[in-house]
């Protein structure tokens, strides 16, 4: 399902993608938490219709769709993940991504599930279960997009959308072999999207190729969907940041990505080591006291989190609680810090085409080795390490799952330079079709 076959109805392939969810029984329930059978046949049925009289409205016409349950539907309740939006008022319309996507022609066949108020890269949900990695059930997914992740590595859908505020969308793209692209901010409308972070929060899709992912992107961004200027390896100047973002990284991890580099390098890229760490570091120094995350969601949740707290996962609660500790001034001075960092590594990747570096530093760990709260800290801490660097630095960053045998996936993460979303999924294809990696 990594391309649309021109010659397979999207009504087959929508029934195929059902069928799986049905024979995957509870565990397809853990991924999805809600499936649109029916008006996903109806949408199915219409594009169909379209494409059968020549009036296919763009790449997403006939697609099949997954939606992280962050998203506003029409008619229903926005969970995100938690118990205590359970019975929440339903939507008054859908998230704008949606009524995008939904004008794009693209079958919606459900919502997704996701770490509880998008607060983890682990994927853990209490309260909805949690899916399996797509390559060995017994891992964790990476949040928090984490039913996104599994539902298109699993063939449940052709694309999922998700929200990455520190890495939500690349972690279960990494740890699932699959595409994920986190855009830059304010390319995407968050309206109609559950809020983690206001700064911070963005909405991109997982997939299986740069192209799904350009063509998605697009119609997130409400632009016209074109092809892809074309690049090639040949030439590229790639940055790799050695140091801070390439410590604690198991071995599997530095293997495949030291192998990617010397074929793009073998290919006529200019591969070359940057010392960025007195920038890239500057995120966890200023927020050794608190997050910019916490703070806003401390604030998002500044009623429940007193009225109904028993209805929280704990350590979701722990993490938002510990935002409520932040100073306004200590905000303040983060706030105004980040504004002075963005510039000066904006200068110092301008001789740069991108950087290059692991997307997680760590393969999937088993579910049930992550139960107790301080190793499931730790493991969070380092699967968001590395992408929520770039979150802080709004930067557009994509990942690519590297070629495996029968183990476990790793991804290669790209960052461009600022508002060259474009550019960089240009890149991203000219270093996907050399890797092999689709």
């Amino acid at each position: 399902m990594t391309q649309r076959s021109t010659d397979t109805p999207s009504i087959q392939r929508l029934e195929l993608a059902l069928a799986r969810i049905t024979a995957a029984g509870d565990e397809g329930a853990r991924i999805f938490t809600r499936v649109y059978a029916n008006s996903a046949r109806d949408a199915a049925n219409a594009s169909d219709r379209r494409r059968g009289a020549g009036k296919a409205v763009g790449p997403l016409d006939g697609r099949i769709v997954a939606i992280k349950d962050l998203f506003d539907v029409a008619g229903e309740a926005t969970t995100a993940g938690s118990a205590l939006l359970r019975d929440a008022a339903p939507a008054v319309k859908d998230a704008v991504v949606v009524s995008r996507l939904r004008a794009a022609g693209a079958v919606i066949i459900g919502k997704t599930n996701m770490t509880e108020f998008a607060f983890s890269g682990v994927g853990i949900n209490p309260h909805y279960g949690t899916p399996g990695n797509a390559l060995d059930i017994s891992r964790i997914p990476g949040g928090s997009s984490s039913g996104a992740g599994v539902s298109v590595a699993r063939c449940m859908a052709e694309i999922a959308i998700g929200s990455d505020t520190g890495g939500s969308v690349r972690i279960p793209s990494a740890l699932n072999g699959l595409v994920g692209f986190k855009p830059t901010q304010a390319r995407v409308t968050r309206e109609g999207a559950f809020p983690l972070s206001f700064i911070l929060d963005t909405l991109g899709p997982l997939c299986h190729s740069v192209a799904d992912a350009a063509a998605t992107d697009s119609v997130l961004a409400g632009i016209t969907p074109q092809a892809l200027p074309q690049r090639d390896v040949r030439g590229l100047r790639l940055g790799v940041p050695r140091g801070l973002l390439f410590s604690q990284a198991q071995d599997e991890v530095l293997g495949a990505v030291e192998q990617a580099l010397a074929q793009l390098a073998g290919a006529g890229a200019q591969v070359r080591d940057e010392t960025l760490d007195d920038l890239l570091g500057e995120p966890f120094r200023l927020q050794e006291r608190g997050t910019l995350v916490a703070a806003e969601a401390a604030w998002i949740h500044r009623d429940w989190v007193n009225s109904r707290p028993e209805e929280y996962d704990p350590i979701v609660l722990g993490r938002i609680r510990r935002g409520q500790t932040l100073d306004a001034a200590t905000y303040v001075g983060i706030q105004q810090a980040r504004a002075a960092l963005l510039p000066a590594l904006d200068a110092r990747l301008t001789q740069l085409d991108a950087l290059v570096l692991p997307t997680v530093p760590l393969l999937a760990p088993r579910i049930a080795d992550v139960q107790a709260e301080e190793v499931f800290l730790r493991t969070n801490a380092l699967l968001l390490r590395n992408p929520s660097v770039f979150n802080f630095f709004d930067l557009p960053a994509l990942t690519l799952p590297l070629p495996r045998g029968n183990g476990l996936a790793v991804g290669l993460m790209l960052v461009g330079r600022r508002g060259q979303d474009r550019e960089l999924l240009a890149l991203g294809a000219a270093v996907e079709r050399q890797l092999g990696s689709h």
